[in-house]
C-alpha cells in the first residue's frame, strides 16, 4: 500500500460508527505509521469548491482508480486510521491529483490561521 491508493477501510462517522468505506490514503503519519485518509462519496452535492476533488470516468486514470462512479475526494473528511483497520487497495489516484489534494489541504491550513 502506498500513498495515492485509493483503499476500503473502516472510517468513524459523524455518529461514531465505523463504516467501510472507500478513501484516499494521503500521508503516513508518525511514530506509528498511521495513515491520514480522507473519504471519498458519491454525494457530489457536498462538494467545497478549490478544496475538494471530483474524479469522474471522463478523467483519464479514472479505472486505475477502482471507483464505480463519479465520486468526490472530501478534504473535509479526514481521519488517521492504523494500518489494520484498511480492508485492502482497490486502485490508485494520479500522483499529480495526490500531490493537488496535498497542497489544497496545506493551503487551507495555512492561509487560515487566525
Amino acid at each position: 500500500m502506498k500513498e495515492g491508493d485509493v483503499i476500503l477501510a473502516q472510517v468513524p462517522q459523524v455518529n461514531g460508527k465505523l463504516k467501510n468505506r472507500p478513501a484516499i490514503f494521503l500521508r503516513e503519519m508518525p511514530p506509528y505509521n498511521d495513515l491520514l485518509v480522507c473519504g471519498v462519496s458519491t454525494q457530489l452535492h457536498q462538494y467545497v469548491m478549490n478544496f475538494d476533488d471530483i474524479i469522474s470516468p471522463a478523467d483519464e486514470n479514472f479505472k486505475l482508480s477502482g471507483l464505480q462512479s463519479k465520486s468526490l475526494i472530501r478534504l473535509g473528511f479526514l481521519a488517521v486510521l492504523p494500518r489494520n483497520s484498511v480492508l485492502g487497495s482497490i486502485g490508485s489516484i494520479s500522483s499529480e491529483r495526490h500531490k493537488r489534494l496535498l497542497k489544497n489541504l496545506c493551503d487551507y491550513l495555512l492561509n487560515n490561521l487566525s
